[in-house]
């Protein structure tokens, strides 16, 4: 009997096919930041997680152009996967990782996109071990997805797709009480704050969000009727000197992605992606939580 994925609910992938997807991440992802190839980065990554490697691959070639091959191996093992019964496409899975670059969890998103799509990582968390959430699984092992809302009601304090609009509206208005404080919240608009305006400088922010299909939402459900949502927003920042003053650009990572010329601003385009804990509607004061946020640098602009 064929079972056909877009139609019916099953895993989303098998346990031991999800131990190879991540070993052909991570063995793609030690090549291609040998080889400095962004084509290699390419076939093994998608979404957030693809920009920052195909930034960072630029930046470092920038600095060594005959590649790295010192660079040492990302190692991740101690897998947990969490698999979610779906119908339709995208899939994603969840794998709960140990990584030899630090002793937190290395929490890395998988999607695919068809039949004959492969496997990529589309989002990287990195989580103290005490705070990797319980997931809700049946009899079988298997996790609840939370797909974006269509028409239904997940009981959840924000739909997954929701969250990326949700955030960059409370970064650029500071209204509201859906975020919890802490230094990706509050913080960031108090550090933003600090440099609106300056003696030298002003400063203009604009905060993006992004949804699928280009940047899904993956969600899943937790111990409590909460989820954990996974999702993407873009940031420009644009620094304009005062009359007379011209930028100055020191860091080699800026030094290697800037284009254009350097006369009176320069524009820094960011993306971020990040983790978080979306609780219940009904919990008693309940607020999103981030558990990570990755913020890097992707493009530079001078004017």
């Amino acid at each position: 009997m064929t079972v056909h994925g877009e139609r019916e609910i099953v895993p989303s992938v098998g346990k031991a096919e999800a131990a190879k997807v991540l070993k052909a991440f991570t063995d793609g992802y030690n090549e291609g930041y040998r080889k400095l190839d962004p084509g290699v980065i390419a076939r093994v990554e998608t979404g957030a997680l693809a920009e920052i490697g195909k930034s960072d691959l630029a930046a470092q070639s920038a600095q060594t152009p005959g590649g790295n091959p010192d660079y040492p191996s990302l190692v991740l093992d101690d897998a947990r996967f969490t698999v979610p019964k779906q119908a339709g496409w995208p899939k994603f899975f969840l794998a709960d990782t140990r990584s030899n670059r630090d002793g937190n969890r290395w929490l890395v998103v998988f999607t695919r996109y068809g039949v004959k799509e492969p496997w990529k990582a589309a989002y990287l968390s990195i989580v103290n071990p005490g705070r990797v959430p319980e997931f809700v699984t049946d009899k079988d092992g298997l996790a609840e997805a939370v797909p974006a809302a269509k028409g239904k009601d997940h009981g959840l304090m924000a739909d997954p797709g929701k969250v990326s609009a949700a955030y960059t509206d409370f970064l650029r208005t500071g209204e509201g009480r859906s975020f919890a404080p802490g230094p990706r919240t509050t913080g960031l608009r108090e550090e933003r704050d600090k440099v609106r305006r300056t003696t030298t400088f002003w400063t203009e922010f604009i905060d993006t969000p992004e949804q699928a299909p280009a940047f899904p939402a993956p969600a899943l459900r937790i111990k409590g009727g909460g989820a954990l949502v996974f999702f993407t927003a873009h940031h420009r920042e644009k620094r304009t000197m005062a009359e007379g003053l011209r930028p100055a650009v020191t860091d080699p990572r800026t030094k290697a992605l800037l284009k254009g010329d350097l006369k009176r601003s320069v524009t820094y385009t960011r993306v971020s992606e990040a983790a978080v804990e979306v609780p219940a509607r009904d919990a008693d004061g309940g607020r999103i939580d981030f558990l990570n946020r990755i913020d890097t640098m992707t493009a530079a602009q001078g004017e």
